[in-house]
């Protein structure tokens, strides 16, 4: 017995592309050769993507090790940041070659097999179709059997042998070439799905105009770092994230934040890569190296999605274990019972055996949820909705609840002025311009919608002296000569202002969920400005399309008053409110909404909220775009600060649930059809394949159908 130095064990991980993997099954190869290899620790299998990450110890074990093992199953593997391995095409050019080799001679060998002219010449033509077709597949064919393992390629290969043992020759023809068209097919099928986001590797432009001191020249990206400043002329493509610090322009963020309408930009704004500058230039202060920017990340996270297993495609896989060897048992006793037992042709139930066998690989249905999954993820990417995983996608479809943070989720997060109330003869101008004197220099978000609403009012605003800031109570300063005082309830009692008028209409105000800001002039009242942080304008539409999207039960979660929490659920039409809340007691009350109601989705915007989305059963964090927290923490992040894009994640995840079914659907329709056509003798070996392989590209070509969905 031989014990480890764990004190020498040197641990390493690696990511490997990998040419080849299409299916569970060659994941299974992989599995018997790494099964002796000393010094692997662990190993997981990217089928989607194509990759292979490695634990292993690196001081008994290497990377070219590995790419030997790898080899050695009849795929090919390099390491990922590394360049492709020389010789892809090559071998896929010859296979192609071979393919339509095989097409051309059973064609020819059909023609005169019908013509019956030749039949000699016509056997030589199958003879050389089978010959070309098995060079074709025949590789994988021959791995698979050195590793010990079953495969669609040996079943293939056993059913061809079979089909010329029993003399069916322009059948096995058939079969072995419509195998290699069938595979070529799933393979680029395939190969767009897993292409799907790497288009956004392509919205960043591969140089940047860098301005320094010796100038402006034309730079790679990968050579700029944090601190550069950058050019970006008017139409180009920001190529790195960074800060505005000079010029103004409106810049097209559709391609990473899904926003419709281009965002005005001005010193001191954030920019992304891969987003459109328009008709201004802008200098630009480099924030991220290019592999840190907020596209490069969201890439990166969609990727590492793409390689979790979804629950179904757990459940999928453990089916095909069972399935596989399940069929070829029921092969071997439909060849070999009937002649045994009941006396029956040796010729026509050896013939089923080889049909049934080409059924028994269950590769359509261990594809058909991973690729549904994949095609999802990467049409939420380019919607600017980043989902975490498959988990995540089919959790969102079973959601019945979906509890809403109100500030900056549901409204808009900043107070806006909504009504001005005149007392004792005052004019609302008048109120207004008071006010917006005396606040002209504070940063109080209150003070901040006083000074827009006068300006969109066109209202004057007099400079104002000696004003005084008065600490959780309002200001005071002098106008024209005025001496002028706002604020809240409370500072007006303190100076014995008010009045049974002026509270009755705090009394409304405070029922409709508005902050009064209180005004005098020359201590007489003269009016009452209502704030209130009001409702998205999309707000209420994306209430109304979660119910359409199956939503039972929708809560607004607030720290707010209880005025103002009720106001906005009204108007909102949500099913409940809380109001008064710490955020223990929104986890609280996430906990109490996922006893009582099931599947529980918290939108919030990340950060602030992240126990309470941490709790749900599926967090989503709005605009975060810019929010590193919000892109790590939440299970999906809505990139853009737009609310309509959370209906489209629940239309999203309901639709990928129902492809996967109908792809479930499809494949074990298929196979049990041809499992009963087989045994009763209805079927032969070029429909089995057609029925095996086409129905791999049936579910793929159907699960890219999501990448166009709205």
């Amino acid at each position: 017995m031989t014990t480890a130095c764990t004190v020498c064990e040197l641990h390493a991980e690696s990511t490997f592309k990998i040419e080849g993997m299409d299916c569970r099954e060659e994941v299974t190869l992989l599995e018997r050769r790494f099964s002796n290899l000393a010094g692997l620790e662990d190993f997981s299998a990217d089928v989607m993507g194509q990759r292979l990450h490695v634990k292993y110890d690196a001081a008994r074990l290497s990377a070219a090790t590995i790419t030997d093992a790898v080899a050695d199953t009849g795929m090919r593997a390099w390491l990922e940041h590394e360049e492709p391995v020389a010789g892809t095409v090559p071998a896929e050019r010859k296979r192609r070659y071979l393919v339509w080799t095989s097409g051309a001679a059973l064609a020819l060998g059909l023609i005169l097999d019908a013509s019956g002219a030749s039949p000699g010449a016509a056997g030589a033509l199958f003879g050389g179709s089978i010959g070309a077709g098995i060079l074709a597949v025949g590789r994988r064919a021959r791995n698979s059997l050195r590793a010990g393992v079953l495969d669609i390629n040996v079943l293939m290969i056993i059913a061809v042998a079979g089909a010329i043992i029993l003399q069916q020759y322009s059948e096995a023809a058939a079969v072995i070439f419509l195998f290699a068209v069938a595979q070529a097919l799933e393979a680029r099928t395939l190969e767009r799905a897993r292409h799907a986001i790497s288009a956004l590797m392509d919205l960043t432009p591969a140089d940047a105009l860098l301005r320094d001191a010796s100038g402006e020249r034309r730079v790679g990206v990968d050579a700029i770092t944090p601190g550069a400043v950058i050019v970006i002329k008017p139409g180009e493509k920001i190529p790195l994230d960074g800060a505005v610090i000079a010029g103004h322009s409106e810049v097209n963020q559709s391609p990473v934040t899904g926003e419709s309408l281009p965002i005005d930009k001005a010193p001191g704004d954030d920019v992304f890569a891969g987003t459109i500058n328009g008709r201004g230039a802008l200098e630009v202060r480099v924030t991220r190296l290019r592999r840190d920017t907020t596209l490069a990340r969201i890439i990166h996270l969609v990727e590492r999605a793409q390689a979790q297993r979804a629950p179904a495609q757990a459940v999928i896989e453990r089916f095909a274990r069972v399935y596989t060897p399940v069929v070829i048992a029921m092969a071997a006793a439909v060849a070999v019972i009937p002649p045994l037992v009941f006396q029956l042709s040796w010729h026509d139930w050896v013939y089923r055996a080889l049909v049934l066998l080409v059924v028994s690989c269950p590769c359509a249905l261990v594809i058909s949820t991973p690729v549904s999954i994949v095609a999802a993820l990467a049409a939420a990417a380019r919607k600017g909705v980043l989902i975490k995983g498959g988990m995540h996608l089919e959790r969102t479809s079973r959601v019945r609840c979906v509890a809403f943070d109100k500030t900056g989720t549901l409204t808009r997060g900043a107070p806006e002025v909504v009504d001005v109330v005149a007392l004792n003869g005052a004019g609302a101008a008048s109120i207004v311009g008071l006010a917006a004197s005396v606040e002209r220099r504070s940063t109080h978000p209150i003070a901040r919608a006083i000074l827009h609403y006068a300006a969109a009012a066109r209202v004057a605003a007099a400079p104002a002296d000696a004003v005084i800031a008065l600490s959780g109570r309002g200001a005071e300063g002098r106008v024209d000569g005025h001496r002028v005082l706002l604020g809240n309830h409370r500072l007006f009692e303190e100076r014995h202002l008010c009045s049974p008028e002026i509270h009755d209409r705090l009394e409304e105000m405070a029922a409709a969920g508005r902050t009064p800001v209180l005004v005098a002039r020359d201590r007489r009242p003269i009016g009452i400005i209502a704030v209130a942080d009001r409702p998205r304008e999309a707000a209420k539409a994306t209430v109304d399309l979660l119910r359409e999207q199956g939503v039972k039960y929708i809560v607004m979660l607030t720290g707010d008053s209880e005025g103002t929490a009720k106001a906005i659920a009204a108007e909102l039409g949500v099913d409940e409110y809380r109001a008064d809340l710490l955020p223990e007691d929104k986890v609280a009350a996430v906990q109490e909404l996922r006893r009582t109601h099931g599947f529980v989705a918290m939108v919030g915007d990340g950060v602030n909220d992240a126990p309470a989305l941490a709790t749900a059963d599926v967090g989503i964090a709005m605009g975060a775009a810019g929010s590193d927290a919000a892109l790590e923490t939440a299970d999906i992040a809505l990139m853009a600060d737009e609310l309509l894009k959370l209906p489209y994640a629940f239309r999203l995840s309901r639709a990928t649930v129902r492809n996967i079914k109908a792809n479930l659907a499809i494949s074990i329709v298929l196979k049990a059809a041809f499992v009963v056509a087989a045994v009763a003798g209805a079927a032969t070996l070029w429909m089995a394949v057609l029925a095996d392989t086409g129905a791999s590209v049936i579910v793929i070509a159907n699960a890219l159908r999501l990448l166009r969905a709205d």
